[in-house]
């Protein structure tokens, strides 16, 4: 079957599954587990694939479906590294801003709220786990009921995904300047700098 170009696809599942053409770039898993970093920020140009990159990541990493995403690392080289290991090992929470570019903080607000929504959803089996305190604070996340955004609300979820898998959780954000660039394009800069600051350190 002839291979055709990936143009447009940025999830590496289906890219890897539609027999798309890849430039391996497994190394870049290795080179993050050896690198040891707390925290990599990635830095390049658009179009220069970040996007992908993070959905690999996503799916070499995550420890929901990791017998299914395993096959999609077969014949690359991650395949054949003594990091492979590591693979399906962890709970990923993922989250994707490169959409976010409303006109007002109002509207932003709202987006926030259901871009965190849906990441709590993915993870709803966690919930008869919690005690009442923490029940309540995941409930208001996932069903958006909170009037204010919460700013820790990706550093709860995560503190909640550890201890039921008793294992780190690993974040990747992608696009994270995005709702920031809008802010300032659309003068609601102070208010959005206001959340991201502490949504970003927490």
């Amino acid at each position: 079957m002839k291979k055709v170009l990936p143009i447009g696809i940025t999830d590496f599942q289906e890219l890897i599954q539609g027999n798309y053409y890849f430039i391996d770039k497994t190394k870049l898993i290795e080179d993050m587990l050896t690198f040891g970093a707390k925290v990599t920020l990635f830095t390049r140009p658009r179009r220069f694939g970040k996007t992908l990159n993070m959905s690999m990541l996503r799916y070499f990493w995550d420890i929901q479906n990791a017998e299914e995403n395993k096959k999609l690392f077969q014949g690359l080289y991650i395949e054949n590294s003594f990091c492979f290991a590591e693979q399906g090992k962890y709970p990923v929470i993922y989250l994707s801003l490169k959409d976010m570019k409303e006109k007002t903080w109002e509207e932003c607000s709202k987006k926030i709220k259901r871009i965190i929504s849906n990441v709590y959803n993915q993870y709803e089996i966690i919930r008869d786990s919690l005690n009442q305190r923490d029940l309540k604070i995941f409930d208001e996340a996932w069903l958006e009921t909170l009037e204010s955004n919460n700013s820790n609300a990706i550093k709860e979820l995560s503190e909640y995904v550890s201890k039921y898998y008793q294992k780190k959780v690993i974040i990747l954000i992608d696009e994270y300047d995005t709702p920031i660039v809008s802010a300032y394009e659309n003068g609601y800069y102070e208010e959005a700098i206001a959340f991201f600051r502490n949504f970003y350190s927490s």
